[in-house]
């Protein structure tokens, strides 16, 4: 069972499948945009599929090699690695890449890293286990400047002071191993009003951990000009991004490149989901969408 993918029809548009042509996706996850493209790529169109998280590797293959064994390449790595995996993978010419920069549904459901503050998990939070960091560590060994510097930049959490004092405190006398712990921990210290409204009074703090731990924003910064760099002339590449700090890097780079006649932008704002994709997708609320053109 493939999740729904966000923005499917908006990423169609901007990617612009054509027959034979090979495309990248750079966060492939459960494959359910890499399906997309493979449905219009035929009869031999590639995708090369990359994803840090060996289980999503697995969900993949699972997913789509039986329908597209010879059109679907799958690399378990991190996309910071991206020129080095095409110039392994001997995969071009690439007519398009996309970096779906969103945590997906499996990791949230199924991936028992403890993503989820609606969940009883172990504080891992990592999407590759390669990674030494984590949530674990940062919530029991870091200093409280360090948390509340994590929880401020990331999470642009307002009361990051409160949170990571009581995270403090509250690791004197106990190991902050679980979810559960962390989510009291936070309930202990933010407003009575704070913990009703739309979004979960824990949602900050674990995006906030999430990022830290999997260093996403660096991660970003790196790929980018490598994807631009690997696309063939008049190739497309699509971001969709799901928090404010991830958009930005990816609009001050496209100007950046528009800027140095590298890129034609072809989002004059970032777009969003309407409404009818949000009611049946709620995650799919965050989402903007940047698309440009190599020149």
């Amino acid at each position: 069972m493939i999740h729904t993918p966000v923005l499917k029809k908006e990423v169609l548009s901007f990617l612009k499948p054509e027959p034979n042509e090979n495309f990248i996706d750079a966060t492939i996850g459960e494959g359910s945009h890499t399906l997309a493209i493979l449905e219009k790529n035929g009869p031999k169109g590639k995708v090369l599929g990359i994803d840090q998280d060996l289980k999503q590797i697995e969900n993949c293959e699972l997913n789509l090699e039986t329908r597209f064994k010879e059109r679907i390449v799958l690399v378990c790595d991190n996309f910071t690695n991206l020129k080095n995996i095409v110039k392994e993978q001997k995969f071009d010419p690439v007519s398009g890449i996309l970096l779906d920069l969103g945590m997906s549904s499996w990791h949230l459901e199924k991936s028992e890293r403890g993503f989820s503050f609606q969940k009883q998990e172990s504080l891992d939070m990592r999407y590759g286990a390669q990674n030494y960091l984590t949530a674990d560590k940062i919530v029991n060994e870091y200093s409280q400047k360090e948390i509340e510097q994590i929880l401020k930049e990331y999470g642009e959490e307002r009361f990051a002071k409160k949170i990571s004092q009581e995270i403090v405190k509250t690791r004197k006398t106990i190991a902050i191993k679980k979810t559960s712990q962390l989510v009291q921990i936070i309930k202990k210290v933010v407003p009575v009003w704070y913990q009703h409204r739309r979004i979960h009074f824990a949602t900050k703090t674990f995006q906030a951990l999430r990022i830290a731990v999997n260093d996403e924003l660096n991660n970003l910064i790196k790929v980018l000009p490598q994807a631009i760099e690997i696309l063939k002339p008049g190739g497309r590449i699509v971001v969709i991004s799901f928090h404010s700090f991830e958009d930005r890097i990816v609009k001050n780079f496209l100007r950046e490149q528009a800027q140095k006649q590298v890129l034609q932008i072809n989002t004059k704002k970032p777009i969003r989901a309407d409404d009818e994709e949000i009611k049946i997708n709620a995650r799919s609320r965050s989402a903007k969408l940047r698309a440009a053109i190599k020149i």
